[in-house]
């Protein structure tokens, strides 16, 4: 008995440092930078929404866009911006260079404006800037957004 427990603390202590190491190397992601502002809205302009899932956590986060008006979590914001996007054949949207990225802990946010171009199936065109202020939070090793609130001036 005393050969066993002997046996088990050695194996316990030797294998306790790594345990500690791997946890301590978890994946850390660079913070979002411009360009990564500018990949989630590249995304967007394929308007489909399954192109920028992986930018936006899953579960009960607050999403504010133009239209309609606030959504709880990311599947309610898939399914009810797919059908805004409907009506739209291509758009196009810019980063501006008054983008600026905060980290806070955990979290980074940022705000920018970010212009936009863009053509209904009619062929309309709807041109703009709006407000974007977006709050990421690293899950996994990613940069996602658990935050976002788009807005668009009064005319």
């Amino acid at each position: 008995m005393k050969r066993f427990l002997l046996a088990l603390t050695v194996c316990i202590a030797c294998i306790a440092p790594s345990v500690v190491s791997a946890k301590n190397t978890a994946v850390k992601a660079s913070p979002p930078d411009k360009a990564h502002l500018q990949k989630i809205w590249d995304g967007w302009g394929t308007l489909n929404p399954d192109n920028v899932a992986k930018f936006y956590a899953s579960g009960p986060h607050t999403f504010f866009d133009i239209a309609p008006l606030k959504y709880s979590s990311w599947d309610e914001y898939q399914k009810g911006v797919r059908q805004v996007l409907a009506g739209f054949k291509s758009a196009k949207f810019t980063v501006n260079d008054d983008a600026e990225l905060h980290p806070a802990g955990k979290y980074v946010w940022g705000t920018a404006t970010v212009k936009d171009e863009m053509t209904h199936k009619d062929g309309k065109v709807d041109t703009g800037t709006f407000r974007w202020t977006v709050v990421f939070e690293q899950q996994n090793g990613k940069w996602l957004v658990v935050h976002e609130h788009v807005s668009a001036p009064l005319q």
